[in-house]
């Protein structure tokens, strides 16, 4: 069976596809020597639980300026107390 067209590399130097890796993988390791060093993992996990604090308190305030029943919204302001005394408590 003959195939049909150029084959997908014709008018490509020898070895162009080569340099491509080669330049992608030492960019990589230019990107890994100039990153931040690790945070060790009880940092991670603080850093973590605060921003999930953070996203939950923004979500709690959204609800609260669309709440129109006063029990739900004395529930929200007593949500997001909760949060600001978590987050405080982190710091």
């Amino acid at each position: 069976m003959k195939s049909i067209g150029a084959p997908y590399n014709e008018g490509m130097a020898r070895g162009f596809e080569s340099k491509s890796v080669e330049a992608q993988q030492e960019e990589a390791a230019r990107e890994r020597k100039n990153a931040a060093p690790a945070k060790p993992p009880a940092d991670r996990i603080i850093e973590q639980r605060r921003h999930s604090l953070e996203l939950t308190r923004t979500r709690a305030r959204q609800d609260l300026s669309r709440a129109s029943a006063p029990a739900h919204k004395r529930m929200l302001e007593q949500a997001i107390a909760a949060l600001e005394k978590q987050l405080q408590d982190l710091a």
